[in-house]
């Protein structure tokens, strides 16, 4: 079971986090197209997953999912541990 933290925002942080979990490379258009959120709405959410680890911009304007993104969506890490780089 996955175990967000205070600063997540639920359902959509787990939603960017699995358009990204097929290991492509996408824009912050890409995924809110794809999840039916705003870009800017994603753009902001995926600034905190990237503080987070969860999320890395390889790319200027591309995210991806981390390793350890990865493990929060399989349930093996609390995203309460983590903290802000």
């Amino acid at each position: 079971m996955r175990k967000p933290a205070d600063w997540m925002q639920m359902p959509t942080d787990d939603r960017i986090l699995e358009a990204l979990e097929g290991g492509l490379r996408l824009t912050p258009a890409v995924i809110a197209e794809n999840i039916e959120k705003s870009r800017t709405h994603v753009s902001r959410r995926l600034s905190d997953l990237t503080d987070y680890g969860l999320v890395e911009k390889p790319k200027r304007g591309y995210y991806e999912i981390t390793e350890l993104g990865r493990g929060y969506l399989t349930g093996n890490v609390d995203a309460t541990d983590l903290e802000d780089e």
